[in-house]
């Protein structure tokens, strides 16, 4: 166990009185100007003392390779990062998870995570996001794993991100940046790279910096002579206004291609085919599902992120009737709202669906967790009344008890493993009895020189029985209102 400070000699002398297993094992053993034997009896357990006091080590988190192929294989200059984290609200064990969640982001991103560091505070400081002490000792432990980058668990204003930096003396991010990164090294299509690009500007804008001639006046805006008419803009301000320029031009490339995508989804609309969105917290196997209930054949890694660009894909369900399964992008706990609005147009395709498949990763720590994140983005793109699915991927490697916990208190909810197929047809009969069902039930003869009309019955309707008789097929289905409007001339005298 490592500390940030060395402990008084009081505290090394009384040691042994302190008692095991009242603190996390990644907690400070750092303890200064309280005596548990003088003052143990008097005050009580004075744990939250101690944790204000210290800047603790996550054990755990390093990713440093030993072996030269596989850095080699990653084919990436790794950056050597320290994670900060600061725990406000919750237990150990959540702030853990955080800064977990943040070395597997780092991870990802190409990074080589060195050391996680967490402190307990109220509030992030509002100059240096942890304090200027404990910035100090950040500083030493920077310097000791000989790291040229700080990744801090939450978004820094601009102000923190210089101060920070001008203690630590090497690159500081925060959440936000490194998210924006990742998307920016997995976005493929057209439409991806564009979204990621605006997120991106919208996050930079108040956070650009200047130094010497950057922050000079350039000439005002005469036409010839000494061009002294007027002071002029400052490099930053020119800057600043650039980058607003595209972002105009941008918004309105994301909107024309939000058109393109809207007829695609008026033409499904008007041939009645129902629509089912996958989403879910990143990683929790939102591709690997749609692989398994498709054949879709998308990328599927075990990585956050891997897949940005939604996919849709043709699926029937066990009874035949057609869908379409739309994969979206994976959502992460405080997602930067530079993203949401981003991407919003690709996640309408969530807001537009008949049904909505929730996968969450049941291997994970903390699952209820992931579910609220999505819920909570969910809710910011006005999906909250589209039914849902909890779909727990991963059943294969999930804690019996987790299982147990989720399926109780998610009431639609089924346990599934994309991996084995376990629980898939459990799924896909789950699907075709939550889909909206046409309603209109009709009884029609239709001729055999209308075939088209019992093909459109198989595609957007549901049948419920067919004959074939002399004078045509006998129909028994379950159909839209236009499509009934259709068959309603061959209905017969005896039905009708």
């Amino acid at each position: 166990m490592t500390s940030s400070s060395s402990p008084s000699q009081d505290t090394k002398r009384l040691a042994h009185a302190y008692p095991e297993g009242l603190r996390a094992d990644a907690l400070m053993e750092e303890d200064v100007a309280w005596s548990h034997e003088i003052d143990g009896d008097r005050d009580g357990d004075q744990f939250d003392r101690s944790e204000r006091a210290a800047l603790r080590r996550v054990v755990g988190l390093s990713t440093e390779l030993e072996d030269v192929t596989e850095v080699e294989y990653r084919q990436l200059r790794l950056e050597r990062v320290v994670l900060v984290g600061v725990w406000t609200t919750g237990t150990a064990q959540d702030a853990d998870n955080s800064l977990a969640e943040l070395a597997a982001l780092a991870e990802t991103a190409g990074a080589l995570v060195l050391d996680g560091v967490i402190q307990r505070r109220d509030k992030p400081d509002a100059a240096t996001y942890i304090g200027s002490g404990k910035a100090a000792e950040l500083r030493d432990i920077v310097i000791e794993t000989g790291a040229d980058t700080v990744i801090c668990d939450g978004e820094l204003s601009p102000g923190q991100l210089i101060q920070l930096e001008d203690v630590v003396k090497v690159k500081v991010i925060d959440r936000t940046a490194l998210i924006l990164d990742i998307f920016a090294q997995h976005a493929k299509s057209r439409e991806g790279k564009a979204q990621v690009a605006l997120a991106q500007m919208q996050y930079m804008l108040p956070r650009l910096r200047g130094w010497g001639q950057s922050l000079s006046r350039q000439m005002g805006g005469g036409r010839g002579g000494l061009a002294t008419r007027g002071p002029g803009e400052t490099k930053i301000e020119t800057d600043r206004r650039r980058i607003r320029e595209k972002m105009a031009k941008m918004r309105r490339e994301i909107a024309e291609m939000k058109t393109g995508r809207e007829i695609k989804r008026q033409e499904r609309r008007r041939n009645k085919v129902p629509s089912v969105a996958i989403a879910g917290y990143t990683n929790a196997g939102k591709s690997s599902l749609l692989n398994r209930l498709t054949g879709a054949g998308v990328l599927v890694e075990n990585a956050l992120f891997a897949t940005l660009d939604p996919t849709v894909r043709r699926a029937e369900t066990p009874s035949g009737r057609l869908y379409t399964l739309t994969d979206t992008v994976g959502f992460v706990r405080h997602l930067p709202h530079h993203l949401v609005e981003a991407f919003r147009s690709t996640m309408e395709e969530v807001g537009d669906s008949d049904l909505i498949l929730h996968v969450v990763d049941g291997s994970h720590p903390n699952p209820e967790e992931q579910l609220a994140a999505v819920r909570e983005v969910i809710r910011d793109v006005g999906a909250t009344d589209v039914p849902e699915i909890v779909v727990v991927n991963k059943a294969d490697a999930a804690d019996p008890l987790v299982l147990q916990r989720l399926l109780r208190v998610e009431k639609r909810s089924i346990a599934v493993s994309a991996r084995t197929g376990q629980g898939i047809e459990e799924l896909l009969g789950l699907i075709d009895d939550e889909l909206p069902r046409p309603s209109v039930e009709i009884e029609a003869l239709v001729p055999y020189t209308h075939g088209k009309l019992v093909a459109r019955a198989h595609t957007e309707g549901e049948v419920i029985s067919e004959e074939h008789t002399a004078e045509g097929t006998l129909l028994k289905v379950r159909v839209h209102e236009e499509l009934a409007a259709d068959l309603a001339p061959y209905v017969p005298v005896s039905a009708a």
